[in-house]
């Protein structure tokens, strides 16, 4: 249990001018971790001094920032095997108070639009296009076209809220509702622009994986096949290269996000954010 008494007492000397007390008490409200939140925000409150409310507001970010790294290091070792667990994760960077139940609800929701409507025999082209009917004309999914490297377009709760994404995280949230309805779509990470692919190991197919056709989040769920992958990587000049066709790990998926982050902010000029993503993203190194 945290000693309220105590914890007080260190938040009134963090404005004392000695770098040696500062440091200490740096150190020791660090130690308390999130328990030691709560606490701090009702001082930045009622704090008056600028000094005392930005290292208020510093060690805030710094214990949250802790958290996330924690978060995702866990994640990553415990196998990555929960994609909407590690995309809530990179989400609580910029935004640790956020309610993560009502994202998942959201989601749940979607999913469960698409599950009343679904026909038991369904084939994989049906299903997609039912998908595609709820997702992007029931709840107005789109891509961001006016203003792809703004970095909200990579956090998932404000996609979810303003219904407007990347490439990336709107193949994220589709995957995450296609596979909670056991259908087989998966991300592929093709260099520029990240997409889906439709697998099913049961039917022949021009895969050693089972591919049976791509998908396209950030287009409405445009079905395309592998010859607009081939030529899509000719325009780039880039050799035929197995993984920009097959499906690719949860790790890389959260990886390419944390890099469309870096790049965002460095568009920005936000040092201090394009350092710390690049910690989250030596983690999943």
């Amino acid at each position: 249990m945290i000693n309220l008494t105590e914890v007080n007492s260190l938040i009134r000397l963090l404005d004392d001018p000695d770098p040696e007390i500062y440091s200490h008490v740096h150190e020791k409200l660090l130690s308390y971790g999130i328990e030691a939140i709560e606490h701090l925000e009702s001082a930045f409150e009622q704090a008056f001094d600028a000094i005392q409310q930005e290292r208020i507001a510093n060690l805030v970010h710094e214990i949250q920032f802790g958290t996330v790294k924690n978060d995702l290091k866990l994640w990553y070792q415990g196998g990555a095997f929960d994609l909407l667990q590690g995309i809530l994760i990179i989400n609580r960077y910029q935004y640790p108070d956020l309610d993560e139940q009502k994202i998942i609800n959201q989601i749940e929701a979607i999913k469960r639009d698409i599950w009343i409507q679904m026909m038991n025999e369904a084939s994989p082209v049906e299903q997609i296009k039912l998908i595609n009917h709820v997702f992007y004309h029931m709840y107005g999914f789109s891509g961001n076209t006016a203003n792809h490297q703004d970095p909200q377009n990579s956090y998932l709760s404000q996609v979810m809220e303003t219904k407007k994404g990347n490439q990336i995280l709107l193949a994220i949230i589709y995957s995450v509702i296609a596979q909670k309805l056991d259908i087989p779509v998966h991300g592929v990470n093709l260099p520029q622009h990240f997409i889906l692919a439709y697998l099913d190991e049961s039917k022949e197919s021009e895969f050693e994986s089972g591919i049976l056709f791509y998908i396209n989040a950030f287009n409405k769920g445009l079905i395309f096949g592998r010859r607009d992958v081939d030529m899509f990587l000719k325009q780039l000049n880039l050799s035929f290269d197995k993984q920009f066709y097959e499906p690719c790990s949860n790790t890389d998926i959260i990886r390419r996000v944390l890099r469309n982050l870096i790049s965002s902010y460095e568009h920005l000029g936000s040092s201090e954010k394009v350092d710390e993503l690049n910690e989250l993203l030596r983690i999943l190194a």
